[in-house]
């Protein structure tokens, strides 16, 4: 076993809506900051939204993308 890290981890935060009620999307499309970070090596690992808002709904979205150290692009 080494002390290298085999992966290293990203986590994009995309904003929710803050109004009561609102049906507004996410200011950024998650699909596209997916796709965008799997050209670049980025693995989906999870996406999660921590910040709960008013009636239950998410303030904002994390996502958490992996990478293996050696697979920079």
């Amino acid at each position: 076993m080494t002390d290298e890290q085999e992966f290293e981890y990203k986590f994009v935060r995309v904003e929710g809506s803050t109004f009561i009620g609102s049906m507004k999307k996410p200011e950024q499309e998650y699909q596209a900051i997916i796709h965008d970070h799997a050209k670049k090596g980025w693995r989906l690992v999870q996406i999660f939204s921590p910040g709960i808002g008013s009636y239950g709904s998410a303030t904002y979205y994390e996502i958490v993308l992996e990478r293996r150290v050696n697979d920079k692009g």
